[in-house]
């Protein structure tokens, strides 16, 4: 069944390994369930819904258990009604395929059609067996109500340790990437090929920008009671963490316009290929080779912008960790305005919008001496 997939915080081997432990478990329970209540020697119907409905977030399990079960309810009536009053194979599949379809999407969300209407629909006209459809329901239903009333009770997850690994995981991979840029401008950035476009459009790497909302997500629910069955508040949540949060989503989203802003630069200094009947150089004469950073690729601001993405990614850093880091965002804004001095170009201060939209956004996470954080409405400085 189709769904928006978690954003997955901590991927250690005992996470990983309790969540196995879960669905077996809950899978486990609806096969000797139905096996006891008799409804077929083989209940495969009451497993798949711990297969593919588990794997969500646990609190969309029970959004996603109506789904799944109202897709089969559809499913089973439609291949049910085609085969009564439609007998003739030649039609009867033609029908079931073309309603399955149109139920599918009619019942799914725009970008996730209910699948499980259609697949319904064709194992109950595939499988000729007396009572086969009511069993179907019968197990489906088993099936839904073990994952959504068991399955939060095996190791309920923690809201607030949850929000704070997802915050974690965001300071790692923007520590990551920012490094990787810094040391792509020191060498002289060129556009990416297509292998880099894709590499960054996966999936593991657009996630980086998501999990500051998905950990605020989990943060909200805690502060606001919705907790699972058998689970309670542990206490306050860490010191600082509701504005770390926050500075995360900021960031997030200045830091991922950074990053396109870069590639659209470099994209378009990055001289292309000479046009057809166009001279070129004799092989005999090779031009000489540059040196790294430098030659008709390497853009002088860009190579003096790696200190500061360096600068500001120790601040932000320290920041998310909960540490002090306003001599970090000092050195990084001395860099900002040394750059601006040094390359006043126009061009150049939308390359640095980003970034300086990152020290606003560190500065109003500052402690001040009085306590607390700086205005958020306080007007930061022209770029």
């Amino acid at each position: 069944m189709s769904g928006p997939v978690a954003v997955a915080y901590a991927a250690h081997p005992g996470v990983r390994l309790r969540s196995a432990a879960r669905l077996a478990l809950c899978a486990a329970v609806s096969w000797y369930l139905c096996l006891w209540w008799g409804t077929s020697t083989l209940p495969v119907p009451a497993v798949l819904p711990a297969v593919l409905i588990m794997r969500e977030d646990v609190y969309a399990w029970p959004r996603l258990g109506r789904q799944r079960l109202a897709g089969v309810v559809v499913g089973v009536l439609l291949s049910t009604v085609v085969l009564h009053w439609v007998p003739e194979p030649a039609w009867s599949f033609p029908t079931v395929l073309v309603c399955g379809c149109a139920g599918m999407y009619l019942m799914g969300r725009p970008g996730a059609p209910n699948q499980q209407v259609l697949i319904t629909a064709l194992m109950v006209y595939a499988t000729a067996v007396p009572g086969y459809p009511l069993a179907r329901l019968v197990e489906t239903l088993v099936g839904i109500a073990v994952v959504v009333l068991l399955g939060p009770l095996l190791w309920p997850p923690d809201p607030y340790r949850s929000a704070a690994a997802g915050l974690d995981a965001y300071r790692a991979g923007v520590r990551e990437l920012l490094g990787a840029i810094a040391g792509r401008l020191e060498r002289g950035p060129a556009a990416p090929g297509p292998a880099e476009r894709e590499e960054s459009q996966l999936p593991e790497q657009a996630r980086v920008w998501l999990r500051p909302q998905a950990a605020r997500d989990a943060f909200e629910r805690a502060a606001a009671g919705r907790l699972l069955p058998g689970r309670r508040a542990r206490g306050l949540p860490p010191d600082g963490l509701d504005g770390r949060l926050e500075l995360g989503i900021r960031t997030a989203l200045t830091l991922q316009y950074f990053g396109l802003e870069l590639d659209e630069r470099a994209r378009r200094d990055t001289p292309g290929p000479p046009a057809s009947g166009a001279p070129t150089a004799p092989e005999s004469d090779p031009a000489p080779e540059s040196a790294p950073g430098s030659g008709p690729a390497a853009d002088p601001a860009l190579r003096d912008l790696a200190p500061l993405v360096r600068a500001t990614a120790a601040a932000l850093d320290a920041a998310l960790l909960g540490e002090e880091f306003t001599a970090d965002l000092e050195r990084a804004r001395a860099l900002d305005r040394a750059h601006r001095e040094a390359h006043p170009a126009r061009r150049d201060a939308v390359l640095r919008a980003g970034l300086h939209l990152t020290h606003a956004a560190l500065a109003d996470h500052a402690p001040r001496p009085g306590g607390g954080s700086a205005a958020p409405g306080a007007t930061p400085p022209s770029v």
